[in-house]
């Protein structure tokens, strides 16, 4: 297959994704989710806006230091401190990028810029020389094509590949644009701009028309060769265009787009998709293309009679080509740790994702509650042995709930802190309630509640039960979840688990703080 034909995927699930959360992830989720969208085998991560907070800062980094296989791109303004924060961030990564944009369309210009578009052209060719300092590896956006004059748009494009610019972007920013009109913008980049031919043209649709994916895939009809998107299309608003989706898409019309293909591995979208979900705590609709739960049902008696007689009477791609496996193993508290790596193996986990001894305590004590546990009970365990911290401060020790008819319910909570063990009893309007009432008299902090979501994980009546909670802090949300068989366990879980995010965030600010001050006194020393 030419390099001419192949379609780079750049994945933006940890930048432009993260952004549209409810609430912000912590550093050991993002290499976490870093790490599986690696094993997709996307050309390019964008995996973070170094200069947007500390935060960000050493998130970039470590991933750049830690994720192997694609480049790390890093996202910049037009500005000297941006592009300087992308390439500190970006200095260890195997591979690195500098993304860096300014926005061109007459709205942008006039009501947020305040800039004419030559004003506009200088400051991103400014920028782009800068990054050519930390990298070869440039990507310059026009932010709001999709609402650029044309005439505009290859004029701005051809300085910014003079000055440097190695992947030029076009971005439908507000998700503006239909298929053929953003191909005609493509067709005549290609056309007009005399030292295209220098850079890959990319692309960058937003989905505020439902047309992110369309739109992709009549750019690379005329000529784009990188796809900007996310996992499950997660974004700000309407979300971006969805990675699973083209990436399928281009794998199973090869009728159509011959001979265009990725790079994508796509036994492993099923995984990835399900991670970002649980870990984002953004549900997947149902009847989400490739990876929703329905997407293989068939629940008309004609289409399971089709299928049953030949499979592409009514699917036009199998389950496990995006790595749903059809076969379970039946896994009782009398499976050995051999049995349940082999079947983790099988569900494509290797060894280095997980803890086998932890995973392995918590599922003997799950199969000695239910009996069976299924592939999605052993999934789940990953999931929430990945989540833990190595220094939580906060623990659950025990918990004891009891709800009388026509009585208010109480709760008693142990909760070991920092090594010492607290506890309280509390009643409240059901058993839940009165459990995070013990818990909040324990750590005193004020904490609202935003958001609470229980979701089973399986069927039955012994089905784990998935508790997501987002609370508020101080200002800041911190999103929580736990898992446990018990609806209150598993709410309590999940709102110590808020606890230890909220005591690392004040970790931080506390060292934060302390180094400020160091280099305050040093400053004013070297004054004197």
């Amino acid at each position: 297959m030419s390099a001419d034909n192949k379609i780079w995927i750049f994945d933006t699930t940890l930048r432009d994704g993260e952004q549209a959360l409810r609430a912000s992830l912590s550093q050991k989720q993002k290499i976490q989710l870093a790490h599986a969208i690696a094993r997709l085998n996307v050309d390019v991560m964008e995996v973070g806006f170094p200069v947007s907070s500390p935060g960000d800062f050493d998130s970039v980094q470590r991933i750049a230091r830690e994720v192997k296989g694609p480049i790390i791109c890093g996202l910049a303004r037009a500005v000297s401190a941006d592009i300087e924060a992308c390439g500190e961030a970006l200095k260890d990564a195997e591979r690195r990028r500098i993304h860096t944009f300014i926005a061109t369309s007459p709205l942008h210009l006039q009501y947020k810029l305040r800039k004419t578009l030559a004003e506009a052209s200088d400051q991103a060719v400014a920028a782009i020389k800068l990054a050519s300092r930390y990298t070869d590896d440039i990507e310059f956006s026009c932010e709001d094509a999709g609402r650029t004059p044309i005439d505009d748009l290859c004029w701005i494009v051809e300085r910014a590949i003079a000055a440097g610019a190695t992947t030029i972007n076009i971005p439908d920013t507000v998700g503006y644009t239909i298929p053929n009109e953003f191909a005609a913008i493509i067709h005549t980049l290609r056309n007009k701009v005399p030292n295209i031919d220098k850079a890959r043209l990319s692309v960058h649709c937003h989905n505020d028309l439902g047309l992110a994916v369309a739109n992709s895939i009549s750019a690379i009809q005329a000529g784009a060769r990188q796809i900007e998107c996310t996992v499950n299309g997660i974004g700000e608003r309407a979300g971006n265009c969805s990675l699973e989706e083209v990436a399928m898409i281009i794998n199973t019309r090869k009728d159509v787009l011959a001979p265009l293909y990725t790079d994508i591995k796509t036994t492993e979208i099923y995984r990835s998709s399900h991670l970002v979900s649980q870990i984002c705590n953004m549900p997947i609709q149902p009847n989400k293309a490739i990876v929703g739960e329905n997407a293989f049902a068939h629940s008309s008696g004609i289409h399971q009679d089709g299928v049953l007689k030949a499979q592409n009477t009514y699917e036009i791609m199998s389950p496990e080509q995006v790595g749903i496996r059809q076969n379970e193993l039946n896994l009782t508290s009398r499976s050995g740790r051999h049995v349940i790596q082999h079947r983790l193996a099988e569900l494509g986990y290797t060894k280095d994702d997980y803890d086998l001894e932890a995973v392995y305590k918590s599922f003997v004590a799950l199969a000695d509650q239910k009996g069976r546990v299924f592939d999605y009970d052993l999934e789940a365990l990953v999931f929430f042995q990945n989540l833990q911290e190595q220094d939580e401060y906060y623990k659950l020790e025990f918990l004891s709930s009891a709800t009388h008819t026509g009585h208010v319910a109480s709760a008693t909570i142990g909760l070991n802190c920092g090594g010492t063990v607290f506890t309280e009893a509390c009643t409240g309007n059901g058993p839940v309630e009165a459990a995070f009432q013990a818990i909040q008299r324990i750590s005193k902090f004020n904490i609202r509640m935003v958001d609470f979501n229980l979701q089973a994980k399986g069927s039955g009546e012994d089905a784990l039960g998935q508790v997501d909670i987002i609370a508020e802090h101080e200002g800041r949300r911190f999103h929580g979840a736990g898992l446990a068989t018990d609806i209150v366990r598993a709410s309590v879980l999940a709102y110590v688990h808020v606890l230890n995010m909220i005591q690392r965030a004040q970790t931080i600010s506390a060292h934060k703080q302390a180094r400020n001050g160091d280099n305050q006194i040093k400053k004013a020393a070297g004054e004197q």
